[in-house]
């Protein structure tokens, strides 16, 4: 009796070992130069927001505020979403290197109120999965009436701030260079172009005719997927749109530095639009 006992056990431990549950990656160590910053920063205040349950856990959406000096004429509100897909966490890491930029020289930011959501998904960035725990990727399910609370407490916010702006930070599997989505031609010359320019000082960009499915012109591209996060239609002020694309197999350290110079970029070039609009 003895022995099958024991021969069970042992069994049960080979079973366990070789089917062990997988390990949750912490959402606050991701976070937690962010953190570090806002506890120091006159400009980063940290405003987690929502309530949610998974899992028998509760979960909220992280938000940074970063306000810019005040500038002469209404204040910008630009909104940056990271990690939607929550096994992309290099568009969460890249904007703690863009604040951290924006610190040494707050005047990039002159006249910005900028909204920052580091991780959209905090199960599927525990879980290590594109998707949330629910199964959905949600980047599929904006202004579908989807019934997924990441996604709707992220519409709220869309809704609420009339943004100017939406950036999506995402990275790419299947692609060896940088390139990105917009939303209007003009955007995509005198927004898009420069961020990407700026970027290829760290990354290559893909200039393929066909990337993720959609036709592209120099790392460009004008169509998208239904369901992406993004404004609703038919806003009597529609905000630019833009989504960045890094190549995910590419160095960590590149892909950071690359979203940073695009940031930069994108707000350095709108304030200038929109100075050359008001003298229109």
């Amino acid at each position: 009796m003895t022995c099958t006992m024991t021969t069970q056990a042992a069994a049960a431990n080979v079973t366990h070992a070789t089917n062990p549950l997988p390990e949750r990656r912490p959402v606050d160590r991701l976070l937690a130069q962010l953190d570090q910053i806002a506890d120091q920063s006159e400009h980063l205040i940290r405003k987690p927001f929502g309530r949610f349950e998974s899992n028998g856990h509760t979960y909220s959406l992280p938000r940074y505020v970063y306000l810019g000096p005040k500038g002469g004429g209404e204040t910008i509100r630009i909104g940056i979403f990271a990690t939607i897909h929550g096994d992309e966490p290099e568009g969460a890491l890249a904007l703690t290197r863009f604040v951290a930029a924006l610190e040494k020289n707050p005047e990039l930011a002159k006249g910005h109120c900028l909204f920052l959501y580091p991780i959209c998904n905090p199960t599927g960035f525990e879980d290590n999965t594109r998707h949330s725990r629910s199964g959905k990727d949600l980047n599929r399910q904006f202004w579908q009436d989807s019934t997924e609370p990441e996604v709707k407490l992220l519409e709220t916010e869309v809704w609420t701030h009339a943004f100017d702006g939406i950036i999506n930070l995402h990275a790419d599997d299947t692609s060896e260079g940088i390139y990105g989505y917009v939303a209007g031609a003009v955007l995509s010359e005198n927004l898009l172009e420069p961020a990407l320019r700026e970027a290829e000082q760290f990354l290559p960009r893909n200039r393929e005719r066909q990337i993720d499915g959609f036709a592209a012109r120099n790392g460009i591209i004008s169509q998208t997927f239904t369901g992406v996060l993004r404004a609703p239609h038919n806003l009597q002020r529609p905000p630019f749109e833009i989504t960045l694309e890094t190549p995910q197999k590419a160095s960590l350290h590149r892909q950071v530095e690359a979203f940073s110079a695009a940031l930069q970029t994108i707000l350095v070039e709108y304030r200038y639009l929109m100075a050359i609009a008001q003298n229109i």
